[in-house]
């Protein structure tokens, strides 16, 4: 299936020897053509550009929710979705048995075996070992709840532990203790500190679990809820960028900020032409949430360069930014739960809308099943005629899912709908009739329909919901 290729470069002499006098300088140009490699069926290395499906859109003027909108959408959905919460909202004491529970939600023993990386399952002690760091001892009757804001990105965790365990079938990209990630600027609520004092218990927006308390800075609530507030932001619209280097300022310099994070930018009148040593005329200046020594919060100036990919506020919701936001992520690593420094299918939509100024739950099956949006349903019963007269009508920015997946409608190439998604395994039948079974591991365009599970079932099979986010589907939630 796969082709070894090399590249075929020739040097072309552009330089002619009667050109000589009158040129003062001209190098050679080298121009190279490699032949397409690929293990996933009908997609071409033009299909691979952002500019390929954006070519078939057209106007980029009609904006499918405008910010109110947004707003408004964002307010109705936490106020109806039980997987959506503002953490700073969390009460300020909870009860030892609101405690207990919180922490068994997300701390308890599964019940299929686990194993470490050397294939070595997990026992009885083991469990324990990790139970005892909850400290569940140390809660008392009454506890009082603190609040903070994420300084650097940081994975939440089932149990408080960096311990990477597996399931049975040993696949080790799955660590079956990492839940999601956190990143710098998100408010959490802290509910409790695991016996060893170097884990939180945190709720974020959309999750509750275990974070080390080296990258959280506690702080007062209402500076907290000031600093959320502020109007004039700066939004993280590339994969990944950093914060300027700082020579004597470790903790500002080179600050990993991901896409969809959101900084509040210093006011004009707090603005300084010099500063670390440097001239700010061609950098932003951002309020950065830093930790000191004695886990506090303190606000800082940082500074990321303006040709940094970022946007002043959040980008325009259009087919065309959909599409573009989408491919900044091609090709990049599966990360289970944001694992490996990237992130799975649902972090890869969560952190495109988020550029958008739109949140969702965290999971899958949180979002496939929630209510929000225009929901196109299927169920056991469903026919595919059923489905592929919807998957037909699609829109550029429709959510695809089938049980713990989810993929992003890119558009229609002869045919053929096209996803965008963020996927570990691919399997299809060839034209030869042959099932093929290999690995995309990454950020991938692929074929929707011919797309299967195992030789039986296809993708298409398991679609349970379409789910489309307008401005039509606000009043749905």
């Amino acid at each position: 299936m796969l082709m070894n290729t090399k590249p075929n470069c020739k040097s072309t002499p552009w330089i002619k020897d009667y050109l000589r006098p009158i040129i003062v300088l001209i190098t050679l140009s080298t121009y190279c053509t490699q032949t397409f490699s690929s293990n996933v069926p009908d997609i071409t290395s033009e299909q691979l550009n952002a500019q390929y499906w954006q070519s078939k859109l057209g106007s980029n003027k009609v904006i499918d929710m405008t910010s109110e909108d947004i707003e408004k959408f964002n307010q109705q959905l936490f106020a109806t979705n039980p997987h959506l919460v503002d953490p700073l909202s969390t009460s300020e004491v909870l009860t030892k048995a609101e405690l207990v529970s919180k922490i068994n939600k997300i701390s308890s023993v599964p019940s299929s075996a686990r194993f470490y990386a050397d294939g070595t399952k997990l026992t009885e002690q083991d469990f324990n070992k990790y139970q005892a760091n909850l400290n569940i001892e140390g809660i008392a009757k009454h506890n009082p709840v603190k609040f903070g804001l994420v300084s650097k990105r940081s994975a939440l965790r089932t149990f408080p532990t960096l311990d990477r365990v597996f399931n049975k079938g040993m696949d080790l990209d799955l660590d079956r203790f990492q839940e999601t990630a956190v990143f710098p600027g998100e408010a959490v609520s802290i509910l409790h500190r695991s016996k060893d004092g170097n884990w939180l218990l945190v709720q974020n927006y959309n999750y509750l679990a275990w974070v080390q308390q080296s990258d959280i800075a506690i702080g007062d609530k209402s500076e907290i809820a000031n600093y959320l507030a502020e109007k004039e932001f700066l939004v993280v619209t590339g994969s990944k960028i950093q914060t300027n280097y700082l020579p004597n300022h470790a903790h500002l310099s080179e600050v990993q900020l991901d896409m969809g994070v959101k900084l509040p930018l210093v006011s004009t009148s707090e603005q300084n032409d010099e500063l670390y040593g440097q001239s700010t005329a061609a950098s932003y200046q951002v309020k950065l949430p830093t930790r000191k020594p004695d886990g506090s919060l303190s606000i800082e100036t940082a500074l990321i360069g303006r040709t940094q990919d970022v946007h002043l506020g959040y980008l325009a919701y259009t087919p065309q930014n959909i599409i573009s936001q989408g491919f900044k992520f091609l090709g990049e690593r599966y990360g289970w739960g944001h694992d490996y420094n990237a992130r799975d299918c649902t972090g890869f939509i969560g952190e495109i809308y988020k550029t958008f100024g739109i949140l969702m739950p965290r999971n899958s099956g949180q979002q496939g099943k929630g209510k929000y949006g225009t929901n196109f349903r299927f169920n056991k019963g469903s026919t595919t005629i059923s489905k592929l007269t919807v998957i037909n009508d699609m829109q550029v920015g429709d959510l695809i899912y089938i049980p713990g997946h989810v993929m992003m409608y890119l558009g229609e190439e002869e045919g053929q709908p096209t996803v965008i998604h963020d996927v570990k395994g691919l399997a299809y039948w060839t034209p030869e009739g042959e099932f093929y079974q290999g690995t995309l591991n990454a950020v991938s365009v692929t074929p929707l329909i011919k797309l299967h599970l195992n030789k039986t079932t296809s993708y298409v099979d398991r679609i349970y919901n379409i789910k489309r986010l307008t401005v039509d589907s606000v009043e749905g939630l």
